[in-house]
């Protein structure tokens, strides 16, 4: 069988998916955030919870990835059966089991901002004081 190159752009688009939105969902159970999930994930999670009492995580959720990269495949309008991905595009779920909160991170310095050498703004008094000297010198000069 040969695989047209729009059909494959649609597998790796699909595969793609299907690992960002699970591992997305999957964070989100974990958060006890699945039920604001859409029902098709929600699907999807009650999938791999049942395949997760079979089978190790790894497992489980690559059978769970492969399931929603075929459902994908052919939501995006995909011809035939979902080819195989080439495994260098995939990477293994990354599953820390711990998860942090987004922090800001500080202000960058701006180059050259601190030290002997750097520039000072003008003071807010001397440009108005630069101002209303204009401002002045035009009004006298009109008269």
């Amino acid at each position: 069988m040969v695989i047209k190159a729009a059909d494959m752009l649609i597998a790796r688009r699909a595969d793609t998916r299907a690992r960002a939105d699970f591992a997305t969902w999957k964070m989100m159970a974990k958060l006890n955030g699945a039920s604001a999930l859409p029902m098709e994930a929600q699907n999807f999670l009650t999938a791999y919870k049942k395949l997760l009492e079979q089978m190790d995580d790894a497992q489980a959720s690559e059978a769970t990835i492969q399931l929603m990269y075929r459902t994908y495949y052919s939501e995006m309008g995909g011809a035939g059966a979902a080819p195989e991905v080439p495994a260098r595009s995939r990477e293994p779920v990354a599953d820390s089991g711990n998860v942090t909160a987004f922090r800001r991170l500080p202000a960058k310095p701006k180059p050259g901002a601190s030290g002997p050498n750097a520039q000072r703004p003008l003071p807010v008094a001397l440009i108005f004081g630069c101002l209303v000297v204009v401002y002045v010198a035009i009004r006298y000069y009109w008269r």
